[in-house]
């Protein structure tokens, strides 16, 4: 009976375990390695995604090339323009001291150094800048508007003034100045004829505006497209 009742009161083993299938393993495992919410990247996704990064990137260039292009245009237009006031300037103080002699090498540099010069002075003082997010729009446009005065006219009128003075005092064209009071007396001997150079003045300062607005226009459209881009 002692027997009996051990026997009737004893549980097997592990009674109250119920052995795990392989399908229910397999799935606790996937619900241990994945956090719901988090994306889950394929194959498939890599590969779509590649051709938009890469459009996004080739519409980046092709907008910095397209503003890189126009900048060009108007730097050498605005260094043209310099050019021009330097012709005029060389012409007009050849015309008033009356010399006829190195006309080729006057004529080269008057025209060639203020060129150089207002591309050079517009992209330190504009371009770099600009790019670097170091000036403002008001800042921009009197900074190409200086470089339009200074480079534009002064630069190429005192170079004509000062090459075509040194040749008149070489070739005796007109009447030595007085010691110490030659500016003086080559300005009045050339007064009537220098009021020509008000056109090209106005002429730079009204290209300078509107070429730093041009400017800073374009950077801030290409800006733009590109922030919108990303």
């Amino acid at each position: 009976m002692a027997a009996l009742g051990r026997a009737a009161g004893a549980e097997p083993e592990g009674a109250g375990v119920v052995p795990a299938r392989a399908g229910e393993a397999s799935k606790d495992i996937s619900m241990a390695t994945y956090t719901p919410g988090q994306p889950s990247l394929s194959l498939e996704d890599a590969k779509f995604r590649r051709p938009m990064v890469i459009e996004i990137i080739e519409k980046k260039f092709e907008y910095l090339r397209r503003e890189k292009t126009l900048n060009i245009y108007g730097t050498v237009f605005f260094g043209t323009a310099a050019s021009f006031s330097g012709l005029l300037a060389n012409l007009i103080f050849r015309h008033c001291f009356k010399v006829k002699h190195d006309a080729l090498k006057t004529y080269a540099s008057v025209t060639t150094l203020p060129f150089l010069s207002t591309i050079v002075a517009y992209k330190f003082l504009v371009t770099d800048a600009l790019y670097l997010g170091n000036i403002s729009q008001e800042n921009c446009v009197l900074r190409s508007t200086l470089v339009g005065i200074v480079c534009g006219f002064l630069y190429p009128c005192g170079l004509a003034f000062s090459k075509n003075g040194h040749l008149a005092v070489k070739y005796h064209t007109v009447p030595l100045p007085p010691k110490g009071k030659f500016l003086l007396y080559w300005l009045l001997l050339s007064q009537r004829e220098i009021k020509g150079m008000i056109i090209p003045l106005v002429f730079q300062t009204v290209f300078g505006i509107f070429n730093g607005l041009q400017h800073y226009a374009i950077f801030e459209s290409t800006l733009q497209k590109t922030v919108h881009e990303d």
